[in-house]
């Protein structure tokens, strides 16, 4: 047994290991799946996966990797945090957004949610929730010195602003203790509306407001920027970061302009990110928004904890999934984890069920036992900056914050935010990431668990209490899953009008080790469009034939291996025509024999990569489903 010097680490026995050795290993694993001429730099990059706006994220990271200063918490760039302790003494602020229009309702829950965990509220007010003379009852019994309040008003956030004023003089709130935001966000709703009419009026009256907050409100904010009207738009992370650094500028212009310094207009916004279930991505958002603003606030001559970016991380409403939606949870976690590791200041967990309707008692506890596992459970917030070191992670922020950084110079370039979405150079760029990433979801290269992959024909539908909505006309919103759903939608009614689900009959040739591969790929695929499958297996064309006739299907797939395709597949496909089906699918490529396949009467083919939506629209067309 080798005894080591004392304070010898035990790595100075092994040699160090050369970025060059790893690539020869990465070359001849390469090599054996069938991957040839690719050696050294090329090896490494075939292993490199390929992100949204030219970010990527490689197989292997080293120290060569790391930021040459990240500062430290609490200081510029604030990488590493906006406070020198981050969350460590009391852990993140935990919010629970309310979006019910009936103000007793909306108080019973609030009451609920303070009870159990919840730190500080998010109401939605005016248009689309409860209405503004609401508010003192919805906020009836909360300490509101000790619990803070953040409204989402819309183009009512001063009327809202004043009722909120009134009730903390009628409690005789401290003005210094009061907290929370107000909530004015003009170009936000510009963007969520279209509507450019008011937003002169609502600017200036987003300054007066943030005047009052600076004079007598000291913990008080009265703006948020809220980058989710671009998020639920469907742009990247650095198209949501870009124009939220936008129209955070375009408010310390309003601001100073009205009078306040740029550091007392810095502290009135709070920004609003979403936090999705790319987990390191979201990790790496966090961060280098900070550092993002921080140059904002540097160029701006902000200095103090004004510099520092307040961050309110919501679980992003694209993921969610109205199908399956329990496994929403999961989806949430991975996002409340990713939000509390990059250093949001206040996190929301969306209920479950928010893609159906108005969360009930059940999923609003769900949400809020998410953040309480994570911070008194997980201890999460007990390290300041968790992911700093990680040079992915490190890395990652700097080519986020870099291309994000370049998004915001063209918006400024075409004269700030709100020229940019009148000119539509926002909205036409968000369309175009969501096009790429509609045809990804489409081909299942990025899966939705439970609606693309693995759905559940059985599952009973959620019923929930339809959730109020704003008035549109601007940027759109949209899910990952909606394309799935409406397949979903026409099956659940073709089920209602006949008795029965559009069905598809598998003809798995050959063994449970033949064909198991490609009839749960098919099975999965099928279902995925709300089409029931019937599976038989065997070799015996007029066995299959038969049972297929039995099924109560008009359509077919053959499933298995490449060798009984070649051997048996023909017959089958024949037989299947000859017994009525009126269209014959085939769960693989056919290569060289595509010639063969359709003569014998195959039709087409489904293979990992094909426009899985395009297919099954086109299979409930040919069952006879309605649109």
């Amino acid at each position: 047994m080798t005894v080591l010097p004392e304070g010898l680490p035990l790595a100075a026995e092994f040699p160090d290991a050369t970025r060059e050795q790893w690539q020869r290993l990465v070359e001849g694993v390469l090599r054996k799946s069938g991957v040839q001429n690719a050696s050294g730099v090329q090896a490494e990059e075939a292993l490199t996966t390929k992100l949204q706006d030219g970010l990527s994220a490689r197989p292997l990271y080293t120290a060569e990797d790391a930021p040459a200063d990240a500062g430290y918490p609490g200081f510029p760039p604030y990488l590493r945090g906006g406070r020198p302790q981050g969350s460590a003494v009391s852990g993140w602020d935990v919010r629970q957004r309310h979006g019910g229009t009936d103000a007793a309702r909306t108080n019973e829950a609030v009451l609920a949610d303070l009870e159990n965990g919840v730190t500080s509220l998010w109401l939605t007010v005016g248009e689309g929730g409860l209405p503004v003379a609401g508010l003192p009852g919805a906020l009836h019994g909360v300490y509101l010195d000790l619990a803070a309040v953040v409204l989402d008003a819309g183009a009512e956030f001063r009327p809202a602003a004043e009722q909120l004023f009134a009730l903390l003089a009628e409690r005789a709130v401290p003005a210094d203790v009061a907290s929370g935001n107000l909530g004015a966000d003009p170009l936000g709703l510009l963007a969520r509306t279209g509507d450019d009419s008011a937003t002169t009026d609502l600017l200036a009256e987003a300054s007066d407001l943030a005047g009052e907050c600076t004079r007598g409100y000291p913990n008080l904010r009265a703006l948020t920027v809220d980058a989710l009207v671009f998020h639920d738009a469907g742009a990247s992370a650095v198209q949501e970061l870009g124009c939220s650094l936008a129209a955070g500028v375009g408010y310390l212009r309003a601001l100073t302009a009205a009078g306040l310094t740029a550091e007392e207009a810095a502290g009135q916004l709070e920004f609003r990110y979403a936090a999705s279930e790319d987990q390191f991505l979201g990790i790496a958002k966090f961060r280098a928004a900070r550092r993002l603003w921080a140059r904002v606030a540097e160029v701006s001559g902000v200095t103090g904890p004004a510099a520092a970016q307040r961050q309110h991380a919501v679980t992003s409403s694209v993921m969610m999934t109205a199908r399956d939606p329990w496994v929403n949870m999961l989806r949430t976690t991975v996002a409340c984890l990713a939000a509390g590791v990059g250093g949001a200041d206040a996190v929301t967990v969306q209920p479950f069920d928010a893609a159906v309707g108005l969360p009930d008692a059940f999923a609003r506890r769900i949400a809020r036992n998410t953040q309480a596992i994570l911070l008194e459970e997980s201890n999460l917030a007990k390290v300041v900056d968790p992911a700093g070191g990680s040079w992915y992670v490190e890395q990652l922020t700097d080519e986020l914050a870099h291309a994000a950084w370049a998004w915001f110079q063209e918006i400024e370039r075409v004269g700030g935010l709100r020229a940019a979405l009148a000119s539509g150079l926002v909205g036409d760029r968000i369309a175009a990431t969501w096009a790429e990433r509609t045809a990804k979801l489409a081909k299942r290269r990025e899966p939705v668990t439970g609606v693309s992959e693995f759905p559940n024909l059985g599952e009973q539908p959620l019923i929930r209490e339809h959730a109020p909505g704003r008035r549109g006309g601007g940027l759109p919103q949209v899910r990952r899953a909606e394309a799935y759903e409406a397949l979903r939608d026409r099956s659940d009614a073709h089920l209602a009008a006949t008795g029965a689900r559009p069905r598809l009959f598998l003809a798995s040739l050959g063994t449970a080790a033949a064909h198991t591969a490609r009839t749960t790929f098919a099975a999965n695929l099928f279902q995925a469009g709300g089409i029931e499958t019937v599976a038989a297996e065997g070799l015996d064309p007029a066995a299959l034939a038969e049972s297929f006739a039995a099924s109560g299907a008009s359509t077919a797939c053959l499933c298995s291996g490449d060798a009984l395709y070649e051997e048996h597949g023909e017959a089958v496909a024949k037989a299947l025509k000859a017994a009525g089906a009126a269209k014959v699918l085939l769960a693989g490529r056919p290569g060289e024999l595509r010639e063969a396949f359709e003569r014998a009467g195959v039709d087409s083919y489904v293979f990992a990569g094909c426009d899985a939506v395009e297919v099954l629209t086109s299979l409930l067309d040919e069952i006879g489903v309605a649109r």
